[in-house]
């Protein structure tokens, strides 16, 4: 049965449709990926599934057994309480289960008269309560945080200290262990850097339910999803493929439409040529003729679709107006603190003309900081940045903060260039989908997206040979990332760019940097070769830089390998204990479920006793089991 069916949904607003007729179903094991261009209405679509729209026709019919999951707009409603008390809020169906359980067990005795009642509910609740994962939810809940970044430090943050991108991935966390079987998911990669993404698609991968996910992440739809709808022009399609397989289709049923098209109009315009040419005889059987053939014009022309045009996109075309030496940029040694504490040290960077150089690591690794150390918009610590000859820098802010908020459109990209004529900027802007009367729209009423597209016209009027990029495909939808794409591809200067796009780095990119807090590691190649490499190495690999002698290396690293063989043997011993654990959870599981056993109660309420003693001692090790190896990883790591 399906999880989820509509049929016919249409919305308008100002006498205008959003969508239009759209139908599907979404079925168990489904995992759709759900594209199409800003403002298509993709979260419209979403808005209405969840019932926050009302349709004016359709029908959405949501599964008898099916638990929606949608992620919260805003995480973290309560600023007092910490952030792991907040994801755990997921769980108040389990701690209802644990409060009923103890005061069952505290209260009940074979003297009272709803002894047996209560064994009874007893043993369902030890069922349910399994069922529902609660054996590992806290240890499941403790996981996902890690994986989307998150210390053991921070869980004790309170909400109110949480940035929001932070909310945003504790929002994340919440949906994804609510316990729905069907997740709404808008834009989840936003806010995550690679390493979180990796996690987010190896967990959606591996999820039992159905999921539709709105993404203009590429490589994340490649990877995860096995349908791919698209919102265009108010009507829904859709196909049994992931993104690139879709690509593919779309693109053949384009070029399928238009052969039928052109075949069908040169079969009309032959059929009216003999209808002229009868008219031209003007004798009574001609017009015997002429209608026989008017009907066979309007049955090939009925039902006839002719294909869509090519959405409005942006256009760039990206020039250097001058050659730069060889040498674009050296940096030898750069280091960065803040407070005293260190960002990143010993970052050194080598780039030749014509590279197009992709930075990457953690969020909070200092790649944002150090673009602008490059540019010397920030001071460095330590070391040096050195610029090539004729080097001419343009720069691309993710935070757009050097926009204006009180001009027009016009007035922000023309007080730059102020002898181009108006003409030729105006037409720059319509180049950038700014037409007619939105060049006169204040910078302060324009979205994230649009924001994003004037900095970007304004760098490519600049005619810089060298362009460093913070998070340029941010804000946009998967047209304007390949219209930026092909612009790159054909650009004849040079690139250093900061990007969680791996779409867009793949395109691209001929090296990639990876930004560590001690060194940076450097791979020629695009992502699917670094990612290759990085994973081969354990994503630390000295081999690219022999680290400095210390004093008393020898003596130094023998107490280390000396620590990792302690902790070796303490997570060796607790797995022993936890294994030995399972054992006699599925003994005591199976004495409690032995007929035989049932109408023993109090044996029935010792085993019970004992199953909880069990499992509470056998996830107290799994926990100090998880902590252990996470410590053994990171001073391997160290020991390197």
């Amino acid at each position: 049965m399906a999880l989820l069916s509509v049929s016919n949904l249409s919305l308008m607003f100002s006498d205008n449709h959003i969508l239009k007729n759209l139908s599907f179903n979404i079925e168990p094991k489904d995992k759709v990926g759900l594209i199409g261009a800003n403002g298509a209405g993709k979260t419209t679509l979403f808005k209405l599934i969840t019932k926050e729209l009302q349709a004016d026709e359709g029908t959405i019919s949501i599964g008898k057994n099916t638990v929606l999951g949608y992620m919260q707009q805003h995480a973290c409603a309560s600023s007092e309480i910490t952030m792991l008390d907040e994801l755990m809020s997921v769980f108040t169906y389990l701690y209802d289960i644990e409060d009923e359980l103890e005061e069952i067990e505290k209260t009940n005795h074979p003297d009272n008269i709803d002894f047996e009642e209560k064994i009874e509910r007893l043993n369902f609740l030890h069922f349910e309560y399994e069922r529902l994962g609660g054996l590992t939810y806290k240890s499941r809940a403790r996981s996902a945080l890690l994986g989307l970044g998150f210390k053991e430090t921070d869980f004790s943050l309170p909400c109110s200290a949480l940035s929001g991108g932070q909310r945003s991935k504790v929002s994340l966390c919440k949906l994804l262990l609510c316990g729905a079987n069907l997740l709404l998911l808008d834009e989840p990669t936003n806010h995550l850097d690679i390493s979180s993404i990796n996690w987010l698609e190896g967990w959606l991968s591996e999820f039992n339910g159905s999921f539709i996910v709105i993404s203009h992440d590429r490589y994340f739809l490649d990877k995860i999803t096995n349908r791919t709808f698209e919102i265009e022009r108010t009507k829904l399609y859709s196909a049994d493929r992931s993104y690139t397989g879709y690509l593919q289709l779309k693109e053949e049923r384009r070029k399928a439409m238009e052969r039928v098209y052109d075949n069908t109009m040169a079969e009309v315009n032959r059929i009216e040529g003999i209808i002229e040419q009868q008219k031209r005889f003007n004798r009574e059987r001609n017009y015997i003729t002429i209608a026989s053939k008017q009907k066979s014009i309007d049955r090939l022309l009925d039902g006839l679709e002719k294909p869509d045009g090519e959405l409005s996109s942006i256009k760039f075309k990206f020039n250097s107006s001058l050659t730069s030496g060889n040498d674009v940029l050296i940096c030898q040694e750069v280091s960065k603190s803040f407070s005293s504490k260190p960002l990143f040290e010993n970052a050194s960077i080598h780039i030749k003309r014509g590279e197009k150089v992709f930075l990457v690591g953690d969020n909070g690794c200092g790649k944002s900081t150090l673009l602008k150390v490059i540019l010397g918009k920030m001071s460095r610590d330590s070391g040096k940045v050195i610029l090539g000859s004729a080097v001419k820098i343009g720069y691309f802010d993710q935070s757009l903060a050097e926009l204006s908020s009180n001009k027009t459109v016009l007035d922000e990209v023309w007080d730059c260039y102020k002898m181009m004529p108006e003409k030729e900027v105006r037409s720059a802007l319509a180049a950038f989908l700014f037409k007619g009367e939105d060049v006169f729209k204040n910078m302060s009423s324009l979205s994230g997206g649009e924001k994003g597209r004037v900095a970007l016209l304004k760098l490519m009027l600049s005619g810089a040979n060298f362009l460093v990029l913070d998070e340029p495909t941010n804000h946009l939808d998967i047209k304007s990332k390949e219209a930026l794409e092909a612009a790159f591809d054909s650009y004849d200067g040079t690139l250093l760019c900061v990007s969680h796009d791996r779409y867009f780095i793949n395109k691209l990119s001929t090296r990639i940097l990876h930004l560590k807090q001690n060194q940076i590691d450097s791979y020629s190649g695009n992502y699917d070769y670094f990612s290759e490499q990085s994973a081969l190495h354990n994503s630390d690999s000295e081999a690219l830089k022999p680290a400095k002698p210390k004093e008393n290396e020898y003596k130094l690293k023998k107490e280390r390998e000396s620590e990792l063989r302690k902790l070796k043997g303490r997570i060796s011993r607790l797995e022993a204990e936890i294994d030995e654990f399972d054992e006699k959870i599925s003994q005591t599981q199976n004495e409690i479920n032995d007929p035989s056993n049932t109408s023993d109660y109090e044996k029935i309420l010792r085993l019970t006793e004992e199953l909880n003693s069990l499992v509470s001692s056998q996830e107290e090790r799994m926990e100090l089991w998880q902590a252990l190896c996470e410590e053994l990883e990171e001073k391997s790591k160290a020991n390197i």
